[in-house]
């Protein structure tokens, strides 16, 4: 497995890497969820390229960048293990020049949910993950299902922009106890930690009235609501159910939904969601 951590050297590396090529972008700090993710990677390439990279443009001045997880070497070791041909793990000035003034917004899909309180998230998000894409030229990219939102936004830049690469999107993996896998449940206080399998019960309790026969979008949104108003450590963001491609709140009867939710335990913002009437 080789390491590059310029520009340069990754064009120099990424050029006789077998194709097709899939590529995983990730901030670092892996878990078995992202390791799924390469696997998958794997499954439909014939060489895996993964990005380490904690990307400021998507915190907020209010957000944890500056403490957020970073295990570059424990991360190196478990992509090793994974069969991982090439890592890019670059710099903040590698991607970004003082006077960087280019950005890629998708308003439409990008004011609600996570841009609700984090406006200028998916902003970041797109643009680097474009940036990304443009240096790494991979024939797949491989995202997870838990960020729900940003898949659906990455996945219109790309048809937007007519870019030639095909998007797979990873169910979410999950702890023992059914919580979303994520770098940030590891700032979680012991009662925390408990209190946030609320967000598994949630999603559980979505999935378990839509195959029950519930279609009420209405319906679905309050019970959801009333689940984690029992618990009193949760302090809900947003609770939704949405159109999983425009992301636009459901009214009334519904094929097909997003049921997504935002809960803070402490300092700590975790997100769940289920595809309700279709597959991830």
């Amino acid at each position: 497995m080789d390491l590059v951590t310029t520009i340069g050297d990754l064009r120099a590396r990424r050029e006789p890497l077998a194709e097709p090529v899939g590529f995983v972008p990730t901030m670092g700090c892996l878990h078995e969820g992202h390791l799924s993710l390469a696997r998958l990677a794997r499954q439909e390439s014939a060489s895996v390229v993964v990005s380490i990279f904690v990307n400021p443009t998507q915190f907020s001045p209010t957000e944890d960048f500056a403490d957020y997880p970073r295990d570059v070497d424990g991360d190196l070791a478990l992509l090793e293990g994974e069969g991982v041909d090439l890592v890019f793990a670059p710099g903040t000035d590698a991607l970004y020049a003082v006077d960087h003034a280019t950005w890629v917004e998708l308003p439409a899909l990008t004011d609600r949910l996570e841009g609700a309180s984090r406006p200028t998230h998916f902003r970041g998000v797109a643009t680097v993950v474009l940036k990304l894409l443009n240096l790494v030229r991979p024939d797949l990219l491989v995202l997870g299902q838990k960020d729900a939102q940003q898949a659906v936004v990455v996945g219109r830049m790309l048809r937007d922009l007519n870019l030639p690469v095909t998007l797979r999107i990873g169910p979410t993996v999950r702890e023992e106890d059914g919580l979303a896998m994520s770098s940030r449940n590891a700032y979680l206080a012991p009662e925390e930690r408990t209190a946030a399998g609320v967000l598994y019960r949630a999603v559980r309790r979505a999935e378990a009235l839509w195959k029950d026969g519930e279609r009420n979008a209405n319906v679905l949104r309050d019970a959801l609501s009333a689940l984690l108003a029992d618990e009193p450590l949760a302090a809900v963001d947003y609770v939704s159910v949405a159109d999983p491609e425009s992301l636009n709140e459901l009214e009334g009867e519904a094929d097909q939904a997003l049921a997504s939710l935002a809960v803070r335990f402490g300092r700590t913002r975790l997100i769940d969601n289920i595809l309700l009437g279709r597959s991830a």
